[in-house]
């Protein structure tokens, strides 16, 4: 049986959404899963990743974060375990961690998967390529398959036990530290994890317009506003709200796009989303190809309406 060593990130006291995605895709493969983490709070968080699928969880003694010293202690432990495979979630934090780790046990990583399979007892991932024009297959020929994966695309790990916790300490010879986060203010749910995203694109005709999503998003009271690459690029909404192939891919339960006409690099980003909405003034636009409930009309006469719609609902209970 393959062991896999995977890369969990922690906020606040719990493991992230994609952590426990990349454990549950771990867990599809193997059953002798060891999660890697450090970082204040670790030890505690190491005792729920049983629960999220991993059989075994080494909590690293490091109060900085020295990125050249984790990926070190990561590819210390996955050489340690005999590891056939090491993964994480494709966060930022970890596209700085897993090139490095991929190094130090000299193999090549695989960056953004969809797939995870075990065939023949060799592992391969899938990952799009041509903005999912083509799904390729891989296979590594390194002692280690290397692989980051896409977030919200991997189902959690149901029915695990309580796992062994191993405190290790952390390597002190390291190059750089880093001394703190600048985290951004608000505390708006981000849309790579909101359950609701709403996004609008070019349609909506100028950035002030996106008050009127903002106004619907609230209305849900679990939603994010989202925006095509043409918004972000004109400069009305942040880069990190922008969904599709260079912006997040997101996954939610409803997405609802507004006034976007469904480019492919669009629809890399949130096409696997559960239930997907448009609305759209041009009845050819290739978003309600894959929408499941299309509206064709104003925008500026539909949102508010949905909005209403969406309080009378909430407000009923």
């Amino acid at each position: 049986m393959s062991k896999i060593v995977v890369f969990v990130e922690h906020t606040a006291g719990a493991v992230t959404r994609a952590s426990i995605e990349a454990l549950g895709a771990a867990r599809t493969v193997s059953e002798d899963v060891t999660a890697v983490l450090a970082g204040e709070g670790a030890q505690a968080v190491a005792a729920t990743l049983g629960s999220h699928g991993a059989t075994r969880a080494v909590a690293l003694d490091a109060a900085g974060a020295s990125r050249d010293a984790l990926a070190a202690d990561v590819a210390k432990v996955v050489r340690e375990q005999g590891a056939a495979a090491f993964l994480a979630c494709a966060t930022s934090t970890a596209r700085d961690i897993a090139p490095r780790v991929a190094a130090l046990v000299d193999s090549v990583l695989f960056s953004d998967c969809t797939g995870l399979t075990a065939e023949g007892g060799a592992l391969r991932v899938t990952r799009p390529w041509l903005a999912g024009k083509v799904i390729a297959t891989l296979e590594s020929s390194g002692p280690v398959l290397c692989a980051t994966l896409r977030r919200n695309t991997f189902a959690p790990f149901e029915g695990g036990g309580a796992a062994e916790v191993i405190a290790a300490d952390a390597s002190t010879d390291f190059k750089a530290v880093l001394k703190g986060i600048a985290a951004k203010a608000g505390g708006k749910l981000d849309v790579s994890e909101a359950p609701v995203v709403v996004s609008g694109g070019r349609g909506l005709k100028e950035a002030e317009h996106f008050a009127m999503l903002e106004e619907l998003a609230a209305a849900f009271g679990n939603a994010a506003v989202g925006a095509s690459r043409a918004v972000v690029d004109a400069g009305w909404r942040p880069h990190g709200e922008q969904v599709g192939q260079t912006g997040k891919t997101v996954s939610p339960q409803l997405y609802i796009a507004v006034g976007i006409s469904g480019a492919i690099q669009h629809l890399a980003g949130m096409k696997t989303s559960g239930t997907i909405v448009a609305i759209n003034k041009d009845a050819d636009a290739p978003i309600f190809k894959i929408a499941d409930y299309g509206l064709v009309g104003d925008a500026f006469e539909i949102v508010p309406a949905l909005t209403a719609a969406v309080r009378e609902l909430k407000a009923q209970g």
